[in-house]
């Protein structure tokens, strides 16, 4: 953690939560394997892929990225993980059945 460069308000936390003046709260862990989660995918190094695309289909991922203000490849990216992760759970609920 000491090299780690703090703005303010960060430091203000580190020193609150040194100090034991942070209590957890309810739900927390579950909340906190949430963002672990969203940490390993956001951290985690992204793989680059090609695949073919009608010419229509491409302008409105396009349309539709620029709308919400991304990229369009990101906006990929993230329909492509939002899809996997659902699928993932979908599965995972019907081998717990």
């Amino acid at each position: 953690m000491k090299n780690l460069k703090l703005d303010t308000t960060e430091k203000n936390i580190l020193n609150e939560f040194e100090a034991g003046n942070l209590k957890q709260v309810k739900g927390g862990e579950k909340e906190k394997v949430r963002y672990q989660e969203y940490a390993k995918c956001t951290l985690s190094k992204p793989r680059n892929i090609n695949i073919r695309v009608s010419r229509q289909d491409l302008q409105r991922i396009k349309a539709m990225a620029a709308e919400r203000g991304l990229p369009y490849q990101t906006f990929i990216s993230s329909l492509l993980h939002q899809f996997s992760a659902r699928k993932t759970s979908r599965v995972l609920e019907e081998e717990n059945m």
